[in-house]
């Protein structure tokens, strides 16, 4: 389990890097087009589509790793006051209840869109446009890496409730 566990989080990490580098150049090809744009009047559809591939990827990409710094969405109004027991126990639950379980639909329902898009040389509708099964295909790769992190967190978890290892379950509530 520990290998497992390091090996994943050392994915996790990787890619949570790959997301912040395609944050920032999303944000500067958003502002080089708004600046051709707005002072020369060129515009291009394949930049803006590249535009949100990239956001697309940060977010498929970065979701394994919030779920590794326990920075994820979850809902907090009870969460927050409960014991680290019991928190372990909640995301343990969570974990195999919701999260691998969608995960795995979500990359069984998303792999034929793609091979589809593929085989088909789909290709946006725009003029100019991007061809699309490379987006299309973030979305199974993303949950599957999220689902094997989310493997990672709950053999943390199992390890936690045994006494065999210490985990950080402190969670601060983002500000509202």
């Amino acid at each position: 389990m520990q290998s497992y566990i390091r090996l994943m989080d050392a994915v996790s990490r990787w890619c949570g890097v790959l997301a912040s580098w395609a944050l920032l150049a999303a944000c500067l090809i958003s502002a080089g087009n708004a600046s051709l744009r707005y002072a020369f009047s060129i515009g291009s559809n394949a930049w803006l589509e590249v535009q949100w591939y990239l956001f697309g990827m940060a977010v498929f990409a970065g979701a394994p790793m919030l779920l590794r710094l326990n920075e994820h969405v979850r809902v907090d109004v009870i969460y927050g006051g409960l014991k680290p027991r019991t928190k372990a126990w909640v995301d343990l639950l969570g974990i195999a209840l919701v999260l691998l379980p969608m995960s795995a639909i979500v990359v069984h329902l998303a792999w034929p869109f793609v091979v589809e898009a593929y085989a088909e040389h789909e290709t946006s509708p725009s003029a100019g446009g991007l061809i699309r099964w490379p987006i299309k295909l973030a979305i199974p790769l993303g949950f599957a890496l999220l689902g094997l992190q989310g493997l990672a967190e709950l053999f943390k978890r199992i390890g936690f409730l045994r006494g065999t290892s210490n985990l950080d379950l402190h969670y601060e509530r983002p500000l509202q």
